[in-house]
């Protein structure tokens, strides 16, 4: 039996996020600010926004491309087979889940357990790619707006097929953010993208550390270091968006 102090288990374990967002807010280019080398298993055709960062950065991203079930199995098999980098970026588990439902949609004609098998298999495949050893792990998710039927309170969550699926994701990761884009404060007509880590009655986000602002600037690096109690550097400014975002309901 090995006796572990809980800085060393946290170490061990890796930090666990999960970021969700609009369409357009920048979660693909969130991985490219982990400022070490990152796997990005990617399910969106989102990777042109990365086309243009600085070849350093370029070079510490590895990219595999996820369409089937069965490119899904490939790469978690490799994975497995040795620490290919620090961070592993799922972009994003909304289109995993999509890849999932659809092949439960071909077995089983019954939609309500088609629905059944895809939660099922998703929260089993988030269990396993989140508990790699070794790995540092961040999946984004697309945003929904959803209205509590009790409270008729509405408020931002992480999208993904099926209320039961939707309800457990809260509980599987430590940290989970809301990507936004936010008037600039400075600058009338521009807009800056800032990561919400603390939960109100809009978004419904968390962070297991304690040691986050409830607002900080979109830099996962940053953001690792302050969770881990590191020396912080000096973070990116947030990206500055020239035009105003279309929310996606």
């Amino acid at each position: 039996m090995k006796v572990e102090t809980i800085d060393e288990a946290v170490e061990q374990t890796g930090i666990k996020m999960c970021v969700f967002g609009f369409a357009g807010a920048g979660k693909t280019v969130l991985s490219a600010t982990t400022e070490a080398p990152t796997v990005i298993l990617s399910a969106e055709a989102g990777l042109l926004s990365l086309k243009n960062a600085p070849a350093e950065v370029k070079a510490r991203l590895a990219v595999v491309q996820i369409k089937t079930l069965q490119d899904m199995g490939q790469a978690f098999a490799w994975l497995q087979t040795g620490h290919m980098a620090d961070w592993l970026v799922i972009d994003s588990i909304s289109e995993i889940a999509e890849v999932v439902l659809s092949s439960a949609k071909s077995t089983n004609k019954d939609p309500r357990g088609a629905y059944g098998d895809m939660a099922d298999d998703m929260l089993e495949l988030i269990r396993q790619l989140r508990d790699l050893p070794g790995y540092n792990v961040m999946m984004t998710a697309k945003q929904i707006r959803v209205k509590d039927d009790f409270t008729g309170i509405t408020s931002y969550v992480p999208m993904l097929p099926g209320r039961q699926l939707t309800n457990q994701i809260p509980y599987m990761f430590d940290e989970i953010f809301a990507l936004r884009v936010e008037p600039h404060p400075q600058e009338a007509g521009k807009f800056i993208r800032v990561l919400q880590t603390g939960r109100d009655v809009a978004y419904d986000c968390k962070d297991r550390s304690g040691k986050l602002d409830m607002y900080e600037l979109p830099n996962i690096a940053h953001i690792a270091r302050k969770i881990q109690g590191k020396p912080l550097t000096t973070p990116a400014a947030a990206p500055i968006v020239e035009d105003e975002p279309v929310v996606e309901d």
